[in-house]
């Protein structure tokens, strides 16, 4: 059986998690396809020249350039969909970031004045060879996905609103579900419903929702804060706040969301949170006993408290902290801010409140990937703006999940915390949580984590 025929099998019999592992395991080939070119190409090198002119002080110069050629390469885009799809897009993105390489070790050859050790001839025919292999490998590989795995590649779910099974007679181009059928709908006003349709498009990339004109809005709304790319399969477009046009299986669509960060985007905040937070584990863990220990000595009950919180996607976690209040007069749905005089506060929670220290077990959440070090901070499903609930105040509230809840974030470093007495003191948060959600950048991230140790403590904290 040949390899197109496989992967075609493979990808007809697939869900869409699997459709999802079976482009990653493609993004891999891509990488082993470029790691093997650039071993092949120094191996010629040395066969035109000895090997050690393609050695500095007994390293082997392909051990150095491997690493340099994929850390540009990978911020390239050089394993990406387009990469699997289109040949020139293929060719451009890898032999770009392998040039750069080359003109980064001559400059470290000049810099380590290297030059009688090594070969800049045998360099450049290992550089060219490389690239030689490289772009043969890559083409053959486009030439087998692009007409077989390439239109599958994307996880697609259509969700049909306006009609039931029995209505619907349109042949079954993807995934489809009704909405009648699995309990879900446009209802911006209830958290479980929309933790139930967060469940459902887990493990979708491209959600297509057809409905009556009269929710399109409301679909729109919790699209956005989904993490998906959301379209609307409809005539009508009103006020969507479309953000293009494309077509669906032959018939057209408006765009309405998109998630916020790509696969490359999303690796590398997953670095920095784990990077940060393993270690920052291990390193506080003798203070978070301690910590521990001084709870459950002041009052009875255990030492962490949990709240069911709005996560990524809308979907319901639970948020980990030391607990702060009497067991028994806890909030779990978190309808009554902590008040600055609060008698349901402990002598040991005033302080791990006022210093933030009652977060820390947060950092167990992000391990656990429910949270990330920044973020739009999770709110309780029973948090009040005044008398309103949160999604009351502002129906744009749904989309500041379409990332992780963070520890911190953009809101609390320019001060928007504690207690929500006016409608005005969400909508602050709101502001900074979309402009952070729309503006993302790992710069930014880490800007914020170092802003965030001069709010630690704080005069809403309490």
């Amino acid at each position: 059986m040949s390899f197109a025929t496989a992967l075609t099998d493979e990808m007809s019999l697939a869900g869409a998690i699997h459709r999802r592992n079976v482009r990653i395991r493609l993004y891999v080939a891509l990488m082993m396809i470029d790691v093997i070119a650039i071993s092949l190409g120094f191996l010629v090198a040395s066969l035109f020249r000895d090997g050690q002119w393609l050695s500095f002080s007994g390293i082997d110069l392909a051990y150095p350039i491997l690493p340099i050629y994929l850390i540009i390469a990978f911020n390239s885009e050089a394993y990406g969909r387009d990469a699997l799809t289109s040949g020139t897009i293929s060719l451009r993105r890898s032999l770009t970031p392998l040039a750069i390489t080359f003109f980064a070790a001559m400059t470290l050859i000049f810099f380590f004045k290297a030059g009688p050790e090594l070969s800049r001839v045998a360099l450049a025919i290992g550089m060219a060879s490389s690239a030689v292999f490289m772009a043969a490998m890559r083409m053959t590989l486009v030439i087998m996905v692009r007409p077989t795995a390439a239109p599958k590649l994307v996880a697609e779910l259509l969700i049909v609103d306006d009609k039931t099974r029995e209505e619907w007679s349109e042949p079954q181009l993807c995934d489809t579900v009704f909405s009648k059928e699995v309990g879900v709908e446009p209802d911006l006003e209830n958290p479980y419903m929309l933790h139930r349709l967060a469940e459902l498009l887990a493990k979708y990339e491209r959600v297509v929702v057809r409905c009556a004109p009269n929710r399109q809005h409301d679909w729109a709304l919790l699209l956005r804060g989904a993490a998906v790319d959301g379209e609307i399969l409809i005539p009508g477009f009103g006020s969507l706040g479309v953000l293009g046009l494309t077509d669906f299986k032959g018939r057209q669509t408006l765009v309405v969301a998109q998630g916020p960060l790509s696969y490359r985007d999303m690796f590398k905040k997953r670095m920095l949170d784990l990077l940060i937070t393993v270690p920052l584990v291990i390193a506080l863990t003798p203070m978070l006993l301690l910590i521990a220990l001084a709870v459950k000595l002041d009052s009875p009950g255990p030492v962490l408290f949990r709240q069911e919180r709005i996560g990524r996607g809308n979907r319901i976690f639970h948020i980990l902290k030391f607990r702060s209040m009497r067991v028994e007069s806890s909030d779990a749905k978190g309808n009554t801010s902590a008040s600055r005089d609060d008698k349901r506060i402990t002598r040991v929670g005033g302080f791990i409140r006022k210093t933030s220290i009652d977060e820390l077990p947060q950092l167990l959440n992000v391990l656990l990937g429910d949270m990330s070090l920044v973020g739009p901070r999770p709110h309780a499903l029973g948090s009040l703006a005044g008398d309103q609930l949160f999604w009351e105040v502002d129906r744009q509230y749904w989309q500041r999940h379409a990332l992780k809840p963070g520890i911190t974030g953009l809101a609390q470093v320019r001060g928007f915390r504690g207690a929500t007495h006016r409608d005005v003191d969400l909508k602050n948060r709101l502001r900074a949580d979309l402009e952070y959600l729309h503006g993302w950048s790992l710069a930014r991230d880490i800007s914020i984590l170092f802003r965030t140790a001069a709010v630690l403590v704080h005069k809403n904290a309490y």
